[in-house]
């Protein structure tokens, strides 16, 4: 006999979860599609740090409920990415329309989004993810970068600094939440400081030299601001301020190498074909 507190399948079933970008800039990155998953769901839960956005996104929906209150200092932020989670997938369970909201692109630099999607999935209920202008977007437009002239990694310098990764110096080199470089305990809001920069700039001497000029970026927010971009040499890193919302670019330093041995092996091919089209 089933159980009456359990409800059925397909009451349950009836919840949908859509996780949904804002852009970098408000208001003028939100596309028609997220929009349309904010006003149409039953509650919007907004994972934005700015009262203002928040305060723009209940002029969409009634219901908007801030993750913010989540955070603490001291407290891991893995913990509060996952009571989040916790909170979406409660309603989504509950049958209703659930959206998430989340600056830039909600799967870039973005936990929660994913893991919530997944957990969704998993127990069988509609789940999306759509994309929106990231930072990463804004920072090529901003700074006049083609990622496919020279190639461009991309690390969190953190992940940099704790694992042994290749950089290529021959490339552009992106590195995410520098502020923070060297913070294992996630439960800080407060820069790491300058003695955990100066580990990062000694291990990034290791393929750029100290006076390399590297950009330190952070896109607009708001549309009455201007991108802010500075220029300074990698030996200086530690010195300098930084927030977590800031982005540190070192253009290359070394030009590409010819790899003439591959190149050899296609010509071989190239005249190989050739030869076989006039025969």
């Amino acid at each position: 006999m089933e159980n009456s507190s359990t409800p059925a399948a397909t009451d349950v079933r009836h919840g949908s979860l859509a996780c949904v970008g804002l852009g970098m800039t408000l208001g003028s990155h939100l596309t028609p599609l997220a929009r349309s998953h904010i006003t149409q769901s039953d509650v919007v839960f907004a994972g934005v740090s700015d009262g203002i956005v928040e305060a723009w996104l209940q002029r969409m929906h009634p219901d908007v409920r801030s993750l913010q209150p989540y955070y603490r200092e001291g407290k891991s932020r893995l913990t509060t990415y996952r009571e989040w989670v916790d909170l979406m997938m409660t309603e989504v369970r509950a049958g209703k329309r659930v959206c998430g909201v989340f600056y830039g692109h909600p799967g870039i630099f973005a936990w929660s989004p994913h893991k919530a999607i997944e957990a969704a999935r998993a127990e069988g209920y509609a789940a999306h993810m759509e994309p929106g202008i990231s930072a990463e977007d804004c920072l090529y437009a901003d700074l006049g970068i083609d990622p496919g002239r020279f190639g461009c990694q991309h690390f969190e310098a953190s992940q940099l600094l704790l694992f042994e990764r290749r950089i290529d110096p021959t490339g552009y080199l992106v590195l995410w939440q520098v502020g923070h470089v060297g913070d294992q305990s996630l439960a800080r809001f407060k820069a790491t400081g300058a003695a955990y920069r100066q580990v990062f700039v000694d291990l990034l001497s290791a393929d750029y030299p100290l006076d390399h000029q590297m950009i330190i970026y952070r896109a607009a927010t708001l549309p009455i601001q201007q991108p802010r971009i500075r220029r300074v040499a990698l030996r200086d890193l530690p010195d300098i301020e930084l927030s977590a919302e800031e982005t540190v670019v070192l253009p290359p330093a070394k030009a590409m190498k010819p790899n003439l041995t591959i190149q050899a092996r296609l010509a071989e091919l190239d005249a190989l074909e050739e030869a076989s089209m006039t025969a």
